[in-house]
């Protein structure tokens, strides 16, 4: 649409509005102001009357939801009603609700919010139907609804304005039901294996638990700076040195990174420690629940991604990482013995990396390179490089790798999990590492938790722990394009305080 076709048409929206709030106006000069009624009695769902004709045709019901279409025909008029569940048609004649709640009727706005009272039928036509007898308007909308055959469809407008992208897209509606009931079937899941639900703190002193930048904020009252947390992860295990053996956290963490199809700076992670088991035993957990999800919200196991099918049925792979970069790079790390072998290699395959970076470093850059983009099916990658997890067990035949796993579908890393590292001297001196890393100019690194140290030294029994990322679940599940579509309200570039 060109600019002067949108200016010509700005006039007619401000009219329409004008309008409505005429209307709002005589409504109330007359006694009948909708923002002053506080309930109604919702029977029904669109959906349950369909699916419950039987029983209810030639009954009474009660409906509520917000109208969408009117078509007024002289003595009698339709309008569609749509709720959380769906739409339903309505016939108001004017025989069946009297004179003055006829004329009140064909002043109504699509977009009102509206009660309907009436008998359940089917018309002509074989649609089912409800003939109003009571038509009461609850609330009144003093703004217009994109057109509805085009919907909304401006891409930025629709997260920017998610209460009309709810109300004009179904299926963005029906996407958001689906993760409620993804996080459900989680927490059910989880709780019929004896895990503990808990909260940890947001706002934390020391942002560890993960390689990101975190947001930094000053508490007056304390006069102290804060950092709201990247990861659950170091408050958890303090749990479970105070006994808690399963424990898990659904919820938002913040990293001050970019955007794009996959990363918001707020999303929401799961992360979970059980006493007594290792990363073998997250894997057996994330196979089972990833079926139990899936057959709970979808009633399937097989997942269609943009066309392409994951089979959940099948014993989900396991990698090393080592072998995944031979498998797809055709370069044996195994063969690699020094930094500098490692950085000859990377020049001979045009994989950059920095000067810092180590043998365990420059692996983790060759897999990203090569081997992410072919994990389409269920794959857990395992044995990563201690140079790239600190708070991780090594391998007792191999100590330059550590007994970790990444859980991979689509080419997306899914989750992350450790035998988590419970040695406080060994602890001490990866964080050591880390700080050395933080003075370099690493934003990433981990800076050493004293608190979360003392808490090892009390003693933590071997623990397997895993992180999930919630939103990426989503994507899959929901068949998303990007992160944005699953999250209600993304993070959005400030458009200087403009009503947009």
């Amino acid at each position: 649409m060109s600019q002067q076709q949108k200016q010509a048409q700005e006039p007619d929206l401000n009219q329409l509005r004008k309008v409505r709030r005429e209307k709002l106006a005589d409504l109330q000069a007359n006694g009948k102001d909708p923002f002053t009624i506080t309930t109604y009695n919702q029977q029904y769902h669109s959906t349950e009357i369909k699916e419950n004709y039987g029983e209810l045709e030639g009954k009474q019901v009660s409906i509520a939801g917000r109208m969408m279409s009117k078509r007024v025909m002289g003595k009698a008029s339709f309008c569609n009603v749509q709720d959380l569940q769906g739409n339903i048609q309505c016939y108001v004649a004017r025989d069946s609700v009297g004179e003055e709640g006829y004329k009140d009727f064909k002043k109504l706005d699509v977009g009102d919010l509206v009660g309907i009272e009436g008998e359940v039928f089917t018309t002509k036509t074989g649609e089912i139907s409800i003939h109003a007898s009571n038509v009461a308007l609850l609330s009144k909308s003093l703004q217009i609804l994109p057109e509805k055959f085009h919907g909304l469809t401006n891409t930025d407008l629709r997260y920017r304005q998610r209460y009309v992208d709810l109300i004009m897209n179904p299926e963005v509606r029906d996407t958001f039901i689906k993760r409620s009931k993804i996080l459900s079937a989680i927490r059910k899941y989880l709780d019929g294996q004896g895990f503990m639900e808990v909260e940890t703190p947001m706002l934390v002193q020391n942002a560890g638990g993960a390689a990101a930048r975190p947001f930094e904020t000053h508490f007056n009252a304390l006069d102290e700076d804060l950092k709201l947390r990247i990861s659950l992860e170091l408050y958890l295990k303090r749990l479970i040195v105070g006994g808690m053996e399963r424990v898990y956290e659904i919820g938002r963490v913040f990293r001050n990174e970019g955007l794009d199809t996959r990363h918001n700076p707020e999303f929401t992670l799961m992360e979970l420690y059980q006493a007594y088991t290792d990363y073998h035993g997250m894997m057996d957990l994330t196979e089972n629940l990833y079926r139990y999800v899936a057959q709970e919200v979808l009633g399937t196991m097989k997942i269609v991604y943009n066309g392409v099918e994951m089979d959940l049925e099948k014993p989900f792979e396991r990698i090393t990482m080592v072998d995944a970069v031979k498998k797809y790079a055709g370069v044996d790390f195994t063969n690699v013995k020094t930094d500098e072998e490692a950085k000859a290699l990377a020049d001979e395959h045009h994989v950059e990396y920095e000067d810092r970076h180590k043998k365990g470093d420059i692996l983790s850059l060759f897999f990203e390179e090569y081997a992410e983009e072919h994990l389409i099916q269920p794959t857990f990658v395992m044995d990563h490089p201690i140079e790239i997890s600190p708070l991780t067990k090594k391998k007792p035949d191999n100590p330059d790798y550590v007994e970790r796993f990444e859980f991979f579908m689509n080419g997306w890393e899914m989750a992350n999990a450790y035998s988590e590292l419970n040695d406080p001297i060994d602890q001490r001196e990866r964080f050591r590492a880390q700080e050395e890393l933080l003075a370099q100019g690493d934003e990433e690194a981990n800076a050493t938790d004293e608190d979360f140290m003392n808490a090892l030294e009390i003693g933590m029994p071997p623990t397997g722990g895993i992180g999930y990322g919630i939103d990426r679940m989503c994507m899959l599940l929901t068949d998303s394009a990007a992160i944005r579509d699953v999250l209600l309200f993304p993070t959005m570039k400030t458009l200087g305080g403009k009503d947009q």
